[in-house]
């Protein structure tokens, strides 16, 4: 079959203000209330539609092509062929790819002064090329491992930074904990688990005060951690933090009505009930980030 572009983007700036205030003149009352200059979020307004004409102009003519909003992706069907365009944040790689079966993505960095890059790499301008070595076989691919977390009844999700498993109100979480052989009644404020990709974020801070081998985006580990345990005659605090390497798991078995979810995205969460079981390991399926 013929590949299929996708692109994925957010909103910009002013579209999200738009939608919110109405008129164009409520945005800038809004704006200028707040200190703010229409003019700045017009003009990166702009700078956005340039970059999405100039990426979708740059895809070969026999592709097809088709875009999605961010807020729309639980709802668009990926295909097998497709080659998945992120055109904005670090974190839009992130919110597609757990949407992913192994489809390229080419991450597009539209303004390298505001945004890291990290994980959208490349130049707009590049784009044409990229799509070219896709095509050609001879693109390079990073492959960063993403993390899978699975209940009992089937229900699953995947994340490429962390999944978070704790009280659904961010009140103290009362779960039984076992690593290997090992296990543990625990009260805390949840759990993280991070890919090497995730590593450089909330785990990282966590870790500050751990001291562990952070594993690499590459690699089949993962980093675990359980925030702010609590000791007590019913609860431990053994077991706070470690790797699991590829084929072991965490598996938590809730005490109270608890949620689990990815890369900080609360609003498409897992509900686990009371006794359910979350295994959480390594996920088959990785990111194929060109490089």
């Amino acid at each position: 079959m013929v590949p299929r572009a996708v692109l994925v983007e957010r909103p910009s700036e002013y579209d999200e203000l738009l939608a919110r205030h109405a008129t164009h003149e409520q945005v800038r009352f809004f704006l200028e209330r707040r200190e703010r200059s229409l003019e700045e979020v017009l003009e990166r307004h702009a700078a956005h539609a340039r970059d999405h004409r100039a990426v979708l102009g740059a895809v070969p003519p026999e592709w097809r092509t088709a875009t999605v909003a961010r807020a729309e992706l639980d709802r668009f069907l990926f295909e097998p062929d497709d080659v998945v365009l992120t055109l904005g944040q670090d974190g839009l790689v992130a919110n597609v790819a757990k949407y992913l079966d192994g489809q390229p993505v080419i991450g597009l960095n539209p303004e390298p002064d505001r945004f890291p890059g990290v994980l959208v790499n490349q130049p707009p301008a590049a784009m044409g090329d990229l799509c070219a070595d896709v095509a050609a076989g001879r693109a390079r691919y990073e492959e960063r491992t993403m993390v899978r977390a699975a209940l009992d009844d089937g229900q699953e999700l995947r994340a490429l930074n962390e999944v978070f498993f704790g009280h659904r109100t961010h009140q103290s979480a009362r779960y039984e904990l076992r690593v290997g052989a090992e296990r543990e009644h625990q009260s805390s404020s949840g759990l993280i688990v991070a890919t090497g990709t995730g590593a450089t974020g909330w785990a990282s801070s966590i870790n500050r005060q751990v001291g562990l081998e952070l594993p690499r985006p590459a690699e089949r580990s993962l980093a675990w951690f359980v925030r702010e345990a609590w000791e007590s005659p019913a609860t431990g605090v053994t077991l706070t933090a470690g790797v699991l390497g590829a084929g072991e798991a965490l598996v938590i078995s809730g005490e109270r009505e608890s949620v689990v979810f990815g890369d900080g995205i609360e609003d498409d969460r897992l509900s686990v009930d009371w006794g359910q079981r979350v295994t959480i390991a390594t996920a088959e399926q990785f990111l194929r980030l060109v490089g």
